[in-house]
């Protein structure tokens, strides 16, 4: 089968759950004898392209400035739809499958408009479906209506959609998809392998350094927790452009000689941080699915997670078994859910790694790949025009 991979950002050249899922899918996908193209912008020296097996990766464009302060640009997802319009209608007739991130959307609807003509099927991964007045609250009345309005636009598309969470399966529909989403079962890759060498005072934070990632207000729960536990430290892992702001917080609560802010780091050396850790923490208010939290369980690290409306990673944890979740992201709440994960000790460790093996064959990839490649099995040959009008 001949398979379109497409999303703005690939892995390991920039780092978030996406590009983890779409890098191991197309790296399975190959192993399996597929042909596989990965469509995405050019995130990498020229001297050091990525590199996934039996994948021919195409850099369409530059990435430009992704991110303004701390919230996405227009202009570069702009420009990588109109580059995969211009590719799919140059050569979608060499694929049967193009299968997308929904997000940043304007691919979607570039992949929409060339459907017919290159007589491949779509294939969406909905990691995140926000609401109207999510979708204000972000970006504001004006530009957050118009965002809400181009995502249902891309929900009408004529496609098959995954997700990776009931929560967003629900909205999916609630939005006018008029299928039923498939929820992939999990997108776990590595291995269980849970570590014996761990340090009971470490709390890790791995992930993209953005606003609705909250890694500020982490911080600052972090502190409170260490006043209570004075041998706790934080590593804290990742870029993004709210990364001067974490530094600054550090440097203004005197945390220099217990939180280490180490930016972007190789796979191995995050992989060790998670398997060594007491606890990994996130305060992130959005989360599509929560990878973190699996990576970390497999290790037998359990998670501190904080509720809220838009955040399906508290799917994956359950309170005293793999972790605890934060009632919300007050300072007090983050240091209460911290502490009781780190002072549950091994125990609460045992007991993560219990609850990755009663789980894991609904965790990691293979339950999905085997779902994704049926699904592209199964999926009717195109035989209307997208809906998305021609620009």
């Amino acid at each position: 089968m001949r398979i379109c991979l497409v999303y703005d950002h690939v892995f390991p050249q920039t780092i978030g759950g996406t590009e983890r899922w779409l890098r191991d899918l197309a790296l399975r996908l190959a192993e399996l004898g597929h042909e596989v193209t990965y469509l995405t912008m050019r995130h990498w020296r020229p001297a050091d392209p990525p590199v996934v097996p039996g994948v021919n990766i195409i850099g369409l464009v530059a990435p430009g400035s992704v991110y303004s302060s701390d919230r996405r640009t227009l202009g570069p997802p702009l420009r990588f739809g109109f580059a995969v319009w211009r590719h799919l209608a140059r050569h979608g007739r060499d694929y049967d499958v193009v299968h997308t991130a929904a997000f940043p959307y304007f691919p979607l609807l570039g992949a929409g408009v060339s459907r017919r003509r290159g007589g491949y099927g779509i294939f969406v991964d909905w990691i995140e479906v926000w609401t109207r007045g999510y979708w204000r609250r972000y970006a504001g009345l004006a530009r957050g209506t118009i965002g809400w309005l181009v995502q249902r636009a891309c929900v009408r598309v004529p496609q098959t959609a995954f997700s990776m969470s009931r929560l967003h399966a629900a909205r999916l529909v609630a939005e006018g998809y008029s299928g039923v989403p498939i929820v992939l079962p999990g997108i776990y890759a590595g291995s269980a392998t849970p570590s014996v060498d761990v340090d009971p005072s470490l709390i890790v934070y791995a992930g993209r350094h953005v606003a609705e990632k909250r890694v500020p207000t982490l911080v600052r729960g972090f502190a409170e927790a260490k006043r209570q536990r004075s041998d706790l430290r934080l590593e804290i892992y990742g870029d993004g452009p709210d990364r001067p702001n974490v530094e600054s917080v550090v440097r203004d609560l005197g945390l220099q000689e217990s939180v280490s802010v180490h930016g972007a780091r190789a796979e191995s050396e995050i992989s060790e941080a998670l398997a060594r850790a007491a606890c990994v923490a996130t305060a992130s208010e959005r989360e599509g699915y929560g990878l973190i939290v699996v990576e970390a369980a497999a290790r037998g690290t359990p998670s501190v997670v904080v509720g809220g409306p838009e955040n399906a990673s508290t799917e994956l944890v359950s309170e005293g078994v793999n972790g605890a979740i934060a009632r919300n992201a007050a300072s007090d709440e983050l240091a209460s859910a911290m502490l009781r994960v780190v002072n549950a000790g091994s125990a609460l460790r045992r007991s993560t790694t219990q609850w990755f093996a009663a789980k894991a064959e609904t965790l990691t990839l293979e339950r999905s790949l085997e779902t994704v490649v049926r699904s592209y099995a199964e999926a009717p040959t195109p035989t209307q025009p997208s809906p998305v009008p021609t620009q």
